[in-house]
């Protein structure tokens, strides 16, 4: 029930209400289910003044008029919010006693007077308040209004008893339907208030997780920014921002994507506006480590950016995330560790040269030299010819090619060279060489490069077997390839270092920790000169149970 605030009939709206009637006290919520009956008994005391002016000097009914008018000074003046929640209900009570007394004492005027019981029975069943009791009353109270009566004036037939039932079976109706329906509303309000501290619940999580997310944003040392289909900004976090900073020309306020400074892997050339970050993340690109320098002069920077789509609940593009990270000094060290790497092939160029020299010339009074010492002497100089080979191919990966000069060769013979000068250190390592190969199987290769190659794979199996056991070498031709298998039972790889293996520079965790020697260049020397003779390789390990090479190249 609302309170009624303007009476406009010809708009079609008949009431208007300011609020909702549980947002009222209790008291107002009183007062205001007792006006129905108070209006209704002031328009009947008009009539009845009006028609049947006999009818006021009625004791009964100036009763009636009295205790209605009591009613409602009780609704105003008892602090209902200080007694027991139901004792409102003493008044529809106290509405039906008066109808009865006013009907009996209006009855020569206005015979419909019992109809206003209407009001209190609606009442009783609107307050969801013992429902049972106040569906029984909306039958009884009528029918004690109309069967008291006539009990007291002794004329009582049962014509008269049943001609009066209709009006209780009405009341009976009206209280049924009124209770239900209050019983459907206040379950319904029980269900959106509980929706209601769900999403409150859920609205304090929700800002809670945010106030974290924007901690977080702001506290890594990553540039992050998100951007919906437009490529309209919606977040950028205190790192993205000084990176937008940086890449701002001076001379513009507030400059679009297309004028940012953002350059090329060389450092002066400016990265064309569909190939920058954010544009190819708006466009619906996922990228991964894409590198960019921001800005210019002595602050400009190295950034990496990666970046992953947003879709809705539809599986649309809804936008994007892109991250930016700064590796200006990891790229710094690289290109330091590059010079680094050419400074010391360069430096070691000479001396090898020189040692090939000198052994060139003894070997030209070979027969001179005894066996033993002739046959160690090769050694050496194949060696040293493998030695000034690694020192190119350092700097040939790091120019990013390999050369290789194949002809008709019999690679059994390269595979026992380089088992032959891998035995000494296998017998020291307590590691058994077999070897399983053809007498002759001839291939269009570069020797020098696949011996290259064999003396790695056959130093790396001995190398990473320290507790002995056996390295296997298998050599067979198939559909016109060579395959080629070394094979250790050593302490093998997991699944992250095998995919890490052919990386420059890289060693598996449990190598680094222990005191076996390297630099992380055999692997990635291997592949490239298998892949420049249009060859591939791979391998297979399980941590614990060795590691198995196997290279391919066309015969």
């Amino acid at each position: 029930m609302k309170v009624p605030v303007d009476w406009n009939i010809g708009s079609g709206k008949v009431l208007f209400f300011r609020r909702a009637f549980h947002e009222y006290t209790l008291t107002q919520r009183v007062v205001l289910s007792q006006l129905p009956l108070t209006v209704t008994t002031g328009i009947t005391a008009l009539l009845v003044a009006a028609f049947f002016p006999a009818t006021m000097s009625n004791i009964l009914f100036i009763s009636f008029l009295v205790l209605q008018a009591l009613a409602l000074v009780l609704c105003y003046a008892v602090p209902w919010d200080r007694l027991p929640y139901p004792s409102f209900l003493s008044i529809p009570i106290l509405d039906l006693v008066s109808i009865s007394i006013g009907r009996e004492g209006g009855s020569d005027a206005l015979t419909g007077i019992s109809l206003m019981a209407v009001l209190p029975i609606i009442w009783l069943c609107a307050s969801g308040l013992y429902p049972r009791l106040a569906i029984a009353a909306s039958f009884f109270a009528p029918l004690a209004i109309i069967w008291i009566p006539l009990f007291v004036h002794g004329s009582v037939t049962p014509q008269d008893l049943s001609r009066s039932l209709l009006l209780p079976i009405m009341m009976l109706g009206i209280g049924v339907s009124v209770s239900v329906l209050t019983q459907s509303m206040m379950q319904q309000q029980r269900d959106l208030e509980s929706r209601d501290e769900q999403l409150e619940k859920a609205l304090s999580e929700s800002q809670q997780q945010r106030q974290l997310l924007n901690t977080v944003l702001e506290t890594v040392h990553l540039g992050v920014l998100a951007v919906d289909a437009d490529g309209h900004d919606v977040l950028m976090n205190r790192k993205q921002r000084k990176n937008h900073e940086l890449a701002s020309p001076q001379e513009i306020d507030d400059p679009n994507e297309s004028q940012l400074l953002v350059f090329d892997l060389d450092r002066t050339t400016p990265v064309p506006p569909e190939e920058r970050p954010v544009r190819r993340a708006v466009l619906g690109q996922e990228f991964t480590d894409y590198l960019v320098w921001l800005g210019q002069g002595p602050a400009q920077r190295a950034i990496t950016t990666s970046a992953r789509s947003i879709k809705d609940t539809h599986g649309n593009f809804a936008g994007s995330v892109i991250v930016f990270s700064d590796v200006t000094e990891l790229v710094n060290a690289l290109a330091a560790k590059d010079d680094f790497v050419a400074n010391v092939s360069h430096e070691f160029r000479t001396p090898l040269t020189s040692i090939l020299g000198y052994i060139n010339l003894m070997l030209e009074e070979q027969d001179e030299i005894p066996g033993d010492v002739l046959e160690q002497l090769w050694i050496i100089r194949r060696n040293a010819e493998r030695l000034l080979s690694l020192v190119t191919d350092l700097l040939s990966t790091r120019a990013g090619q390999v050369m290789v000069l194949p002809h008709a060769v019999n690679v059994t013979d390269l595979v026992r060279n380089s088992v032959d000068s891998a035995r000494p250190k296998a017998d020291d390592g307590g590691v058994r060489l077999l070897v399983s190969a053809p007498e002759r199987l001839e291939a269009h290769v570069d020797p020098s490069r696949i011996g290259q190659v064999l003396d790695n794979l056959i130093s790396n199996a001995i190398k990473y077997s320290p507790y002995g056991g056996d390295v296997t070498v298998t050599l067979r031709a198939e559909d016109g390839k060579v395959v080629c298998q070394v094979a250790d039972s050593g302490i093998g790889m997991d699944e992250k270092d095998q995919a890490e293996a052919f990386t420059k520079f890289f060693r598996a965790g449990r190598v680094r920790n222990s005191k076996i020697p390297g630099v992380g260049l055999g692997l990635p020397i291997t592949k490239a000169i298998i892949e420049a003779h249009g060859g591939n390789i791979s391998l297979d390990s399980k941590p614990g149970h060795g590691t198995t090479f196997t290279f391919t190249v066309p015969a």
